[in-house]
């Protein structure tokens, strides 16, 4: 009976186990990673000290108005102004991400006043939409400073004191480093490269400055990658925001911190008017990257920039609108694509800003301007290959 037993029970642990490993990450030839900005939802702290109508930051994207002749805003989503934690949008979401190429989703993720802020649209919206299992996700710990303003400036006007720190303590720290293995990495859809859960930081400076050091800061990623291991994983991926061009201040940053890879959010600035110019100027730092640095550096594809709706002294100068569309959008993602092909000693992932950054002027979401326009533009490079026939 005990032998009997055994055999069950080893049978069991072996089903299972095949199922975890096709389960583990959904494979596919390039990961094409499109950014979420959960912002669009009753978060309790939000509507206490940012946007009173509970609808989170949409309350300030409707307000968006044109600085110059033919400038759109504010921007209308096709699909209306859906709460991003509504596990039926989310469901909607995955279906049309998936449909066009989108595989994985990187949600901003906050952690403010010793606690977390805008998780519900991961963890009531993503995690329980019934069709999940779709996507790989993954989570950029967005380590940056608020100012009152920033993010409701017709509430808080000029005033531009800070509201939150991105810089935590050792304290917090280990709370996150909890949370997130326990709530995230355990998830079988959650991205893993090589085996080690992939795990991103908007702002190296507020992580330095959450431990002090460099040195210190080696320590804390240290008892991550450990607590990680005691988990059951191999290991940590951890990887960091870039910006401008490489210097050597950060290129030693990286090495004495043991960073796994980097990328965008988005290109950045400057922020030319012309979308051509900008693609261009961001694709030229991409390669003095690639030079600079012997870890992988991910790709990244961007949409647009047009943030007036959270600043009203901003003009037609602060905007990225001349010769913006979705077929240049198109034609810089084949250019990320074709990077990944010239590097196959790292994993083909791209980082696309971003799936729904109304505010931002980045959005893949379809609108009443442009449609699934920016959607196809994915599915044509990505899943219909239809920048490959003539390509050198």
């Amino acid at each position: 009976m005990k032998r009997r037993n055994l055999l069950c029970y080893t049978l069991l642990v072996f089903i299972l186990g095949v199922f975890s490993l096709k389960a583990e990450n959904k494979k596919v030839e390039y990961i094409i990673a499109a950014y979420i900005w959960p912002s669009c939802h009753d978060d309790p702290m939000g509507s206490e000290i940012l946007w009173p109508e509970k609808t989170g930051e949409w309350e300030v994207i409707k307000k968006g108005n044109p600085r110059f002749p033919g400038h759109y805003q504010p921007k209308v989503p096709l699909w209306g102004y859906e709460l991003d934690n509504d596990p039926q949008v989310m469901e909607r979401w995955i279906d049309v991400a998936t449909d066009h190429g989108v595989n994985t989703f990187i949600f901003d993720w906050y952690w403010f006043n010793n606690g977390p802020f805008l998780e519900s649209c991961l963890n009531d919206g993503f995690l329980k939409a019934k069709n999940n299992h779709k996507m790989n996700f993954y989570i950029m710990w967005a380590d940056h400073d608020v100012a009152r303003n920033y993010w409701n400036v017709h509430r808080y006007k000029d005033d531009d004191s800070r509201l939150w720190n991105g810089a935590i303590d050792w304290p917090n720290f280990k709370i996150i480093v909890k949370r997130i293995i326990e709530q995230y990495f355990k998830c079988p859809n959650y991205l893993k490269i090589n085996g080690e859960p992939v795990f991103s930081v908007f702002s190296t400076e507020n992580l330095i400055k959450t431990f002090g050091s460099l040195e210190e800061t080696k320590k804390g990623l240290d008892y991550f990658r450990e607590e990680v291991k005691k988990a059951g994983f191999s290991g940590l991926h951890i990887q960091l925001m870039t910006g401008g061009v490489p210097n050597d201040e950060f290129l030693k940053q990286i090495k004495v911190l043991g960073i796994s890879s980097l990328t965008l959010y988005n290109w950045g600035g400057p922020h030319p008017e012309d979308y051509i110019q900008w693609g261009t100027e961001a694709f030229d730092r991409l390669e003095k990257w690639s030079q600079a640095v012997s870890i992988p550096y991910f790709p990244n594809a961007s949409i647009g920039w047009d943030d007036t709706p959270r600043f009203p002294h901003k003009t037609q100068k602060d905007v990225v609108h001349f010769n913006k569309s979705p077929k240049s959008f198109a034609a810089f993602l084949q250019k990320a694509k074709e990077y990944c092909d010239r590097h196959p000693e790292q994993p083909k992932l791209i980082t696309i800003y971003a799936w729904n950054e109304w505010v931002e002027g980045a959005y893949l979401l379809p609108d009443v301007k442009y449609g699934f326009e920016y959607l196809n533009a994915v599915k044509d490079v990505i899943v219909d290959k239809k920048y490959e026939k003539y390509k050198k």
